[in-house]
């Protein structure tokens, strides 16, 4: 976490005059932002235009309509999805091609296929069906993806957490809920550049998740890589080798690892991915083809024509980062130079993914995004990184600063700061008063 600046003198340091002075001059600024007519929204990662143009070439393609096997990919079939495509995004994931499953665009949508296939039916290693247990329950790593929690609601999981630590889930914390409680089935993780706060699972922690004996015979890792190659610098985290752990310590059926290329082609025209024991795609193709005939076979055509090889899909990720990551730079200065040194705000500075995790006061996040949302800067509710909403210290905020202008990003983080720092003054000048 960064908090930069040490020569100024934090605010909850300062006498109750001095405050009282600051928060008259963060109110005098607060105002001036507020008729500057902002209208800028924070709230989703979403890819820039500029991103999405770089996938432009995917409108002209497939060329031919034939995949590598000489399979018409017009027609009906391939519930696992074509060959080529599958080889390649196994490389980059780090499994075996027929460990991998290629589908339609959405990661999101085989994460509840899979959740509702064990609900309904059991897993590979069940011994009943998830909805025929009195209670099951996912641990949820915080602060999290709120997608993850939406689909947990829906299902009527019940959730209990863990910190979400630099290297991944707090592994101990996380061993010692699953050793005696069978009611545990499972734990969302999002290894490589975690949403929201950039964290990389280290080999270790994935050992320890992969290994560590569970109350419940059939407990699952959804191992969410919807980041894994979006890498912000040269210096770019490999995810750790979930899948082969697994089965190295005896679990191999514990691991479902998803991905797509929302992020990387189209948003709304990508291709997702599947990836599990053999065992576990079977199970997984089989109750799809209750519902499905195949996939869209030439939107994976194009796909795999576009990128040509795995290099292909490192390269085109090198040209993702020249768009975005002076957006981050930016968050980082503007935030450093506003909020540095003030004791009111840590924040950090991630080597890749799509967010930067803000912690403003505690007690204050509630009204920094009210602040922001009546300036014209739209930020995601207080609380989302967290199961239910429900941040026990408010003080969490998601940052999203891909798909804004660069200049849009400058203003939306002096405008969020201002927000901070009216917050804290305000409730540094309520407890000075009592």
């Amino acid at each position: 976490m960064t908090e930069a600046n040490q020569t100024v003198q934090p605010l909850a340091e300062r006498s109750p005059e001095q405050i009282a002075t600051f928060l008259d001059e963060q109110r005098a600024t607060y105002e001036a932002l507020k008729a500057g007519g902002l209208k800028l929204d924070l709230t989703r990662g979403k890819p820039a235009p500029a991103q999405l143009d770089l996938s432009d070439g995917l409108l002209s393609l497939p060329h031919g309509v034939k995949d590598a096997d000489g399979v018409d990919t017009r027609n009906y079939g391939g519930l696992a999805g074509i060959s080529e495509l599958r080889a390649m995004f196994a490389e980059l994931l780090w499994v075996e091609p027929e460990q991998v499953v290629a589908g339609g665009n959405s990661s999101l949508v085989m994460m509840r296929e899979v959740l509702t296939d064990l609900w309904l039916k059991g897993g590979v290693d069940s011994e009943r069906p998830w909805g025929a247990e009195e209670k099951v329950t996912f641990i949820c790593p915080v602060p999290g993806y709120d997608r993850h929690f939406t689909l947990l609601d829906w299902f009527g999981i019940d959730t209990v957490t863990v910190p979400m630590n630099e290297d991944g889930p707090d592994a101990e914390a996380v061993a010692a809920l699953v050793a005696d409680d069978p009611s545990i089935k499972g734990i969302w993780i999002v290894p490589t550049y975690a949403n929201p706060s950039g964290s990389i699972a280290s080999q270790e922690v994935a050992a320890r998740l992969a290994s560590m004996p569970t109350a419940a015979p059939d407990f699952k890792i959804f191992w969410d890589n919807a980041y894994a190659f979006h890498h912000l610098t040269e210096d770019e985290a490999k995810s750790a080798d979930i899948l082969t752990l697994a089965s190295a310590a005896g679990n191999p059926h514990r691991p479902i690892m998803f991905a797509s290329t929302s992020k990387i082609t189209f948003a709304g025209a990508g291709v997702a991915f599947l990836a599990g024991s053999v065992e576990t795609v079977k199970w997984y193709t089989t109750h799809l083809g209750k519902g499905a005939i195949g996939p869209d076979k030439l939107n994976q055509l194009r796909h795999a024509q576009f990128f040509g090889s795995p290099q292909g899909v490192r390269d085109h990720m090198a040209k993702h980062r020249e768009i975005i990551a002076p957006k981050f730079a930016e968050v980082e200065r503007v935030l450093s130079e506003r909020l540095g040194g003030l004791g009111v705000a840590t924040w950090t500075k991630p080597a890749g993914g799509y967010f930067v995790n803000l912690d403003v006061m505690d007690g204050t996040a509630s009204r920094v995004i009210a602040l922001a949302k009546e300036a014209g800067i739209a930020l995601t509710p207080a609380g989302s990184s967290f199961p239910h909403g429900d941040d026990p210290r408010d003080r969490n905020i998601r940052l999203a600063p891909t798909f804004p202008e660069l200049a849009d990003v400058a203003a939306a983080m002096d405008g969020v700061a201002t927000c901070a720092l009216l917050a804290a003054a305000e409730k540094l000048a309520g407890a000075a008063s009592l």
